[in-house]
This record gives C-alpha cells, sequence and structure tokens, in this order.
C-alpha cells in the first residue's frame, strides 16, 4: 500500500467514506464519491505470505500513527497476480487534506518510504487510478462489511458513444432492479491508465455461490426485458462497447487498513495470528 498522491494535489467502499479526511463504517453509506485504487502487480513466487508479510507492516505503520483514513485490501483470483487496495473520500478536497497531513507526519512518511524499498521487490508493475461514483447507474450498493469478494468488470467505451452507453447502463439498472439480491457500483474513471471512457461495476459477495445464483438471475433479467429489450441490448452494447473485462478478487484483512468499527461488526477484519507451538518441558 503505497503512499497516495494526488494528481495535481500532491475506492472500500461501502463505508470507506471519508468526512474531511476520516474514514466512516456505518453501513447505512453507500460507495464513496471518490474512490483511489492501487494495482500491484507481482512477481512469480511473491503473492500469498510473501506479499501478506510485507504489507502488514504498511499496516503496522498506519495503526501505530492512528491514521484515521482506512483502506481495502483485495487480491486476484483470475488474471495477472496483482493486489488492490481501495481507499475511498467524500471529495477531492478531502483526499488533498489527507495527502497534507501525511506529508506533515515526518514519523509515518519515514515508515512508509522505508517499506516501500523493500515493497517494490516483490513486484514487477504498480499504478494508480482515481474513479468517480454514478450512483444512478448504480444498483443496491449497500455496505460491503460483511462481504467476501468483488466481481469486477472494466468497460471501455468507444469515443463519441457516451450517451448509447449510458442508455445501456439505464436498461439494466431497470431491468435488473426487478430481480432480487443483485448489486453493483458504477465508477467512471477520472485520473489513470486507460482514462477516458473507462467504467467499473464493482458487486460485492459474501460467497462464491452468489456466482452460481448468477446465471438464474441472468435468465430472469431477460424475462423482465423481453425478446426486444434483449434485442436493444446486443445493439447498443455492439456500438458503444470497444472491450469489457471481468475478474474475481477476494478480501484480505490481513492486508487491509480497517475502521475499528469494521472489526467490531464482522471479526473477519481481524485475522487470528498463529499460535506458537508449545515446547515439551525438559
Amino acid at each position: 500500500m503505497k503512499k497516495l498522491t494526488g494528481s495535481t494535489i500532491c475506492f472500500i467502499f461501502s463505508g470507506l467514506v471519508v468526512g474531511a479526511g476520516v474514514a466512516v463504517a456505518q453501513e447505512t453509506m453507500g460507495p464513496p464519491p471518490v474512490l483511489v485504487i492501487q494495482r500491484e502487480f507481482l512477481k512469480p513466487g511473491k503473492a500469498g505470505a510473501v506479499h501478506e508479510k510485507s504489507e502488514s507492516q504498511f499496516v503496522q505503520a498506519f495503526t501505530a500513527a492512528k491514521w484515521p483514513t482506512y483502506y481495502l485490501a483485495m487480491t486476484s483470483m483470475s488474471g495477472r497476480s496483482r493486489a488492490l487496495f481501495m481507499q475511498g473520500f467524500e471529495s477531492f478536497a478531502a483526499w488533498e487534506k489527507d495527502s497534507q497531513a501525511m506529508q506533515k507526519n515526518a514519523t509515518l512518511s519515514a515508515a512508509l518510504d522505508r517499506i516501500n524499498v523493500g515493497d517494490g521487490e516483490l513486484q514487477t508493475e504498480y499504478e494508480q487510478s482515481v474513479y468517480t461514483f454514478n450512483p444512478e447507474g448504480s444498483l443496491n450498493a449497500g455496505s460491503v462489511v460483511h462481504s467476501r469478494y468483488f466481481d469486477i468488470t472494466q468497460f471501455k467505451i468507444k469515443e463519441g458513444h457516451h450517451a448509447e452507453w449510458m442508455e445501456l447502463v439505464k436498461m439494466y439498472h431497470d431491468g435488473f432492479a426487478k430481480v432480487p439480491n443483485v448489486n453493483w457500483a458504477l465508477y467512471e474513471s477520472h485520473f489513470g491508465q486507460d482514462n477516458g471512457g473507462l467504467y467499473l461495476v464493482i458487486s460485492k459477495m459474501t460467497s462464491l455461490s452468489e456466482e452460481d445464483r448468477g446465471v438464474g438471475d441472468f435468465k430472469k433479467f431477460a424475462e423482465v426485458m423481453g425478446e426486444s429489450g434483449m434485442k436493444k441490448l446486443e445493439e447498443l452494447s455492439a456500438s458503444c462497447i470497444e472491450w469489457d473485462q471481468t475478474n474475481l478478487f477476494e478480501f484480505s484483512p490481513k492486508m487491509s487498513y480497517p475502521d475499528p468499527d469494521w472489526v467490531k461488526a464482522d471479526s473477519f477484519w481481524k485475522p487470528k495470528m498463529a499460535t506458537p507451538a508449545k515446547t515439551a518441558t525438559p
């Protein structure tokens, strides 16, 4: 988890909404208006326990500093080996305030700089992107405090086809609104790689069994839309989507720095420490 720096000012999530740089974990809160996502692509053999040990040093540094801004970590279950770190803010001004406060904290900044050296040795690539939340295009985007996975789909929209994309989003939203248990949060890229026409659709899951249920959910959706509606969806998709990709991620409590209220709400966010083996008394 690197130090977060803004593009020009020197993301999870539900419950990671930040007020003036301070995250609050109330389950009634929705996704943060501004979401910062860091991606660390890992060398072969450097994922798992090796990366967890490195990232735990960042968590310890933030804990020691009693830093009031929190983040979630997750690891890939498909695609290239990588870890995502999401941090949310109520505004770009809140992000700036948090960044400036971190720069003034010499002890924390020095610790993060030192840890970054070792953590960087595990990576092949690193990037940071910033997204803004689209509430109208989202559906049932509630708290993720009890979730265990994110299903994240990237959509790259063709230049000049934004209106068609938003029409497509509305059709999916209105159709799936009639299907129980379906959820997603829609984010648009503001800064970062592939910026301009890049969207994220993030769905939370408590179990992978929800992926099995998804097949049935889509059948219900197709029934709601009818033959003409599904044909319209296909036409709009072909017209406005340049490419899309879906991947699965699992939350990592050992690499996350969650709000203490999250730990109280769900012990999952407080990973158990290994118990040392007892030795026989001579």
